[in-house]
Parts: C-alpha cells; sequence; structure tokens
C-alpha cells in the first residue's frame, strides 16, 4: 500500500515519545529541586500553544493528501495537544509551592505532553514531505 492508507506506520512517532518521556522526567526533578520555575505566563503560552495546534491540525487534516501521515501520527498528536491543554489549566487553576512533589510531577506531565506535541508535529511533517520511510 501506498503512503495514502492508514497502515502507513512511522517509527519517529515513537521516538518522539521516548524523548518527551526523558524531557518530563528531567523537568520534573529540576521543577522539584527548585532549578527551574514555571511562571504564569509560560503556562499561558502552554496552553495557546495547545489550542493553536489544535486549531492548525484541524485545518491540516482537512486539506491533507497525505493520508497516511495523519493517521499515524494524529493519536500522539491529539494525546500531546489535550494533555498540555488540561496540565497548564491544572497549573493555572491551582496554586503549587515551588518544591512541592505533586507540583513537579504536574510540571512533568505538561512538558512531557507540550515537547510530544512538538516532535510528533516534527513526525508529521516529515512524514508529509515524504521523508520518511513507512511500512505497510
Amino acid at each position: 500500500m501506498g503512503k495514502n492508507s492508514c497502515n502507513c506506520k512511522c517509527g519517529c512517532v515513537a521516538i518522539s515519545a521516548i524523548a518527551s518521556f526523558i524531557v518530563g522526567i528531567i523537568a520534573a526533578a529540576l521543577t522539584f529541586t527548585a532549578t527551574i520555575t514555571i511562571t504564569p505566563a509560560f503556562l499561558w503560552v502552554a496552553f495557546g500553544i495547545a489550542v493553536v495546534y489544535l486549531a492548525t491540525l484541524l485545518v491540516f487534516s482537512a486539506f491533507n493528501r497525505h493520508a497516511g501521515c495523519i493517521c499515524s501520527t494524529l493519536p500522539a498528536l491529539l494525546t500531546g495537544i489535550l494533555g498540555a491543554a488540561l496540565s497548564s489549566l491544572i497549573l493555572l487553576g491551582v496554586g503549587f509551592a515551588a518544591t512541592s512533589i505533586l507540583g513537579a510531577i504536574i510540571v512533568g506531565i505538561l512538558l512531557f505532553f507540550l515537547s510530544l506535541t512538538l516532535t510528533t508535529t516534527a513526525c508529521l511533517v516529515k512524514c508529509s514531505l515524504g521523508c520518511a520511510d513507512c511500512e505497510d
């Protein structure tokens, strides 16, 4: 089958999930030790990125000629977008201490979902441009 089927499996989605998991763990550890802090401005930007990505994904999927690329990356993209939006709203709504364990875990989750969105978008672009080796 060609790239226009939903059977197209691109391996970079798994690599992006693993890289995002590592970013989330590092972010949680750095937040817990108070090496980095998350400001409300960053949370609003993360929420805005998620909303813009959701709208862009809707438009892109409506006009996309590479259905196999969308099919292989759509679950990871939607997970990243919705997870980033929900995590940023949770962190905006509830104030956590800078070194709380729960706050660090939610910051790690937020950065996991945000980096999953960005890296999976790179996979989508790579597959849409025909650079990915897709197997049936």
